[in-house]
C-alpha cells in the first residue's frame, strides 16, 4: 500500500505561482506513475500532469502545458507540481495520485491510479 500526503496550495492572484507537494510512504518502489488531478463541483476529476517513476517522462494536459511543471525525487518519494501563470480557471481541488498496482498506458485516466492524496484547494483570484 502507498499513502500520499499533500501540502501546498492556497489563494493566489491570476498570473501568480504556487507549488504543490506530495510525499509518498509505504510500497513506493512499486510505483509506475505519480500524477496530479483536479476537480471542481461542476466537473469530473480531470488529468493535470503525471511523471513516470521509472524514467521520469512527463505528460501534461493541454490546458496546463507550458505553465505547470511536474517533478519527482525518487530517493525522497516525493513529487511536486509547480504551477505558474495561474488562471482563474485553474481553481480546483488538486489531488496527487499514484499508480502502483498495475501498469496502465492510460495514465490520463483517474481510474488507472489506486492511491490518492487528501486533496488541497487552489484558488486563483482575478
Amino acid at each position: 500500500q502507498v499513502q500520499l500526503v499533500q501540502s501546498g496550495g492556497g489563494v493566489v492572484q491570476a498570473g501568480g505561482s504556487l507549488r504543490l507537494s506530495c510525499a509518498a510512504s509505504g510500497r513506493t518502489f512499486d510505483s509506475y506513475y505519480m500524477g496530479w488531478f483536479r476537480q471542481t463541483p461542476e466537473k469530473e476529476r480531470e488529468f493535470v500532469a503525471t511523471v513516470s517513476w521509472i524514467d521520469g517522462s512527463t505528460y501534461y494536459s493541454d490546458s496546463v502545458k507550458g505553465r505547470f511543471a511536474i517533478s519527482r525525487d525518487n530517493a525522497k518519494s516525493t513529487q511536486w507540481l509547480q504551477m505558474s501563470s495561474l488562471k482563474p480557471e485553474d481553481t480546483a481541488v488538486y489531488y496527487c495520485a499514484a499508480m502502483t498496482l498495475t501498469l496502465s498506458t492510460d495514465f490520463r485516466a483517474a481510474g488507472a491510479y489506486n492511491a490518492w492524496g487528501q486533496g488541497t484547494q487552489v484558488t486563483v483570484s482575478t
